[in-house]
């Protein structure tokens, strides 16, 4: 067992599956988050769901599935610093190691450890904690106009989600690959599979945010 958590390919294995993890959990916030789109009381249902004992016992188990990933990846990646100097990535094909993503998957995550910081600080610590503390949470809705009202804010979102279409993009396939759905043709698939999914997510979120700056100023109801 000590070696799934020592060895190179358990380390690999670790970090394929809690990325995999993180991309499902994506999937359902967007699903909240996309209901926004609709009406205010739909956003507002879809928060109320978000907040009940089952979805909030998780938060703790997401985190730690965030916090399991970035420490293998820090390990991964100084281990092959020093083994192969500017050489990151021991990918068996070399043109797969030869994406910019590859070579800068370390720091895309920084950037996209900046993402999930802003979302604990903007709206999880005002709206679940708050709930979860027995206080009044803030008004969703009122919320998001808050903080998506301001076009830097909103620059800056689509920037880190930029970053994370080039982290999972890359991160999607390169984790089927470790967990040995790694032949040819699969290969090929997973990685128009995971550009395609990827996309319908990156897109989402920036979609949400940006019509929350229209509305927040006035452009449109």
């Amino acid at each position: 067992m000590a070696n799934i958590f020592t060895s190179s390919i358990g380390k690999k294995l670790i970090m394929s599956i809690s990325g995999l993890f993180l991309i499902l959990f994506l999937t359902v916030h967007l699903v909240a988050n996309s209901t926004f789109l609709f009406s205010e009381e739909a956003f507002e249902t879809a928060c109320e769901i978000m907040a009940t004992p089952f979805v909030t016992v998780m938060v703790p188990v997401l985190a730690f599935g965030f916090v399991i990933h970035i420490i293998y990846a820090t390990i991964l990646t100084l281990y092959n610093r020093k083994a192969r100097g500017n050489e990151r990535y021991a990918i068996p094909h070399k043109g797969h190691a030869d994406s910019w993503s590859a070579k800068n998957m370390f720091v895309l995550g920084i950037i996209v450890l900046g993402c999930l910081v802003f979302h604990l600080t903007h709206f999880w610590d005002d709206m679940q904690l708050q709930e979860f503390m027995g206080n009044e949470p803030v008004n969703p809705n009122q919320l998001m106009y808050a903080t998506f009202s301001n076009p830097v804010i909103v620059l800056i979102y689509i920037i880190w989600f930029c970053a994370l279409w080039f982290h999972l993009t890359h991160g999607f396939w390169s984790a089927f690959q470790t967990i040995g759905w790694n032949n040819n043709i699969w290969l090929k698939r997973w990685k128009a599979i995971g550009v395609v999914y990827v996309s319908i997510l990156v897109l989402g979120f920036i979609i949400v945010a940006i019509v929350a700056y229209l509305r927040a100023n006035g452009y449109c109801a």
